[in-house]
C-alpha cells in the first residue's frame, strides 16, 4: 500500500445482519471524503457544463476525470507541464483517474487486445495508439490525481464464460503489473475486481485482488447491460469476502438512486456516473419519489421550482417554466441548471444515507430511502431520457 490513503470505518454494519452500509472516512492527499460517497464525473477535466464552483456547491467531496480522454487529448505530459490535474482544472479536492480500461476495451473494433496490453484507434481523429498497465499507471500519475486505478479487461456482464474467464484472469496480471509500475507516493492506487455475473469467477476475482496490497477495492463490470437483480447478486458474493478487509469498497459507474441504495444496503463505499449529470442535459430532473421531464408541454406554464425544498441554484431561484423554456430554447443555461439540481439531489440522497446509517436507523429507514429514490434504475432511466 502507497499509505497515500487512509480509510475507516465509523459505523460498522449492525451485529444483527440487518444490512452491511457502514460509515468510514477516507482521507487523501487533498482532502477527506465521508463515505458511502457519489463522484460527480468530469470525463474531460470539468463536469460538464459546471464551474468549479458550482461542483463544489451541489455538495462534490471528490470527482473522477477520465485516463483515457485525458490522454488522448490535451494530453497527460500537458497536464503534467501545467502543474498537474488539481491546478490544470482549478479543483483543490481529491480526484480519482479511472484507468482507462473500460474506454479503451468498449471501443469494440476500434481496438485489438493482447497479453502485453490494448491496441486502439482514437475515436477522434482514428489515430493509432496502444495501452499497457505500465502506461495506464504512467499517465495517472503525470495527471497527479489522489486515487489512481489499476488497468484491467473489463467486460459485459453477459459476455460468455469463457470471455469472461480470459478477461478476468489478464484483469490479475495487469494488476500486478500496475502495482509495479505505480511509484507515486503521494497517490493511492486501488485494484479492480472482475468475473462478470459469474459466481466463482467473481469469488476468485476479489479474493486474488484483496490478496494484493492496493490501497482500495472497485468491484468493476457490473454497471453494464445485467439487471439490478444480476448486480446485486455478485455484489452478495463478492463483498462478505471483503468482511475482514480494511480497505474501501468501489462500485464503479453506478448513479442512479435506486441503484446506489442497494449498492450501499450491501456495503459498498464508493460510486460515480455520468448518469445524473448526462440525463439533466436531456431535460430529465430527479425529485423525490421520481423524476420530471422538463420537455413536456405541462410545465411551460408551471411557476413552482423543480423541487421546493432543494437548495441548488435552479431550485432556490427559477421556476420550472423557465426551465421548460431554456431547454425548447437550446440555452446553454439550462444544461448548468439541470445539472445543478440532478448532483444536489444525488448528494443529499448520499448524505440523507450516511445520516442513517449514524443514528443506526438505516435498515428502517430504508423503504423512505426507496421512495424518495423513486425505484428507478439506471436502465430505466436511459429508456426513459431516450
Amino acid at each position: 500500500m502507497t499509505g497515500a490513503a487512509t480509510f475507516s470505518v465509523e459505523v460498522a454494519p449492525p451485529a444483527s445482519g440487518a444490512t452491511r452500509a457502514r460509515l468510514g472516512r477516507l482521507e487523501l492527499t487533498h482532502g477527506v471524503v465521508e463515505t458511502p460517497q457519489f463522484m460527480p464525473v468530469g470525463t474531460n477535466a470539468t463536469v460538464k457544463a459546471l464551474h468549479p464552483d458550482d461542483v463544489r456547491e451541489v455538495g462534490a467531496s471528490i470527482i473522477l476525470a477520465n485516463t483515457y480522454h485525458l490522454y488522448l487529448r490535451p494530453g497527460h505530459e500537458r497536464i503534467e507541464r501545467l502543474g498537474g490535474l488539481h491546478r490544470f482544472m482549478a479543483w483543490d479536492g481529491p480526484i480519482l483517474t479511472d484507468s482507462g480500461g473500460f474506454q479503451v476495451v468498449s471501443l469494440g473494433d476500434l481496438r485489438v487486445v493482447d497479453e502485453d496490453g490494448v491496441t486502439f484507434r482514437s475515436h477522434l481523429d482514428g489515430s493509432t495508439h496502444r495501452f499497457t498497465p505500465e502506461l495506464a499507471i504512467a499517465v495517472q500519475q503525470a495527471l497527479g490525481s489522489d486515487v489512481a486505478v489499476a488497468f484491467d479487461q473489463p467486460v459485459y456482464p453477459s459476455s460468455p464464460r469463457a470471455v469472461v474467464a480470459d478477461a478476468t484472469a489478464r484483469t490479475h496480471r495487469w494488476a500486478e503489473r500496475s502495482l509495479a509500475a505505480h511509484t507515486r507516493e503521494d497517490q493511492a492506487l486501488f485494484g479492480i475486481v472482475q468475473g462478470g455475473l459469474e459466481p466463482d469467477l467473481r469469488a476468485e476475482s476479489t479474493r486474488f485482488i484483496a490478496s494484493l496490497p492496493f490501497d482500495g477495492i472497485c468491484l468493476g463490470g457490473l454497471a453494464g447491460d445485467e439487471t439490478p437483480e444480476q448486480r446485486n447478486a455478485a455484489l452478495d458474493v463478492a463483498v462478505p469476502i471483503l468482511d475482514a478487509d480494511p480497505r474501501p469498497r468501489y462500485l464503479m459507474g453506478l448513479g442512479s438512486p435506486a441503484d446506489l441504495l442497494d449498492a450501499v444496503h450491501r456495503g459498498v463505499d464508493l460510486f460515480d456516473s455520468v448518469l445524473p449529470a448526462r440525463v439533466a442535459r436531456n431535460g430529465q430532473l430527479w425529485v423525490p419519489g421520481g423524476r420530471l421531464n422538463l420537455h413536456n408541454t405541462r410545465f411551460l406554464d408551471d411557476p413552482e421550482p423543480v423541487q421546493a425544498d432543494c437548495p441548488c441554484l435552479l431550485c432556490r431561484t427559477f421556476s420550472r417554466a423557465y426551465l421548460a423554456h431554456l431547454f425548447r430554447a437550446k440555452e446553454l443555461l439550462a444544461y448548468r441548471l439541470a445539472t445543478c439540481h440532478n448532483l444536489t439531489f444525488t448528494l443529499d440522497f448520499m448524505l440523507r444515507i450516511r445520516s442513517a446509517i449514524r443514528s443506526g436507523t438505516f435498515p428502517a429507514e430504508l423503504p423512505n430511502l426507496a421512495a424518495r429514490a423513486g425505484r428507478l434504475s439506471a436502465r430505466e432511466v436511459a429508456v426513459q431520457s431516450a
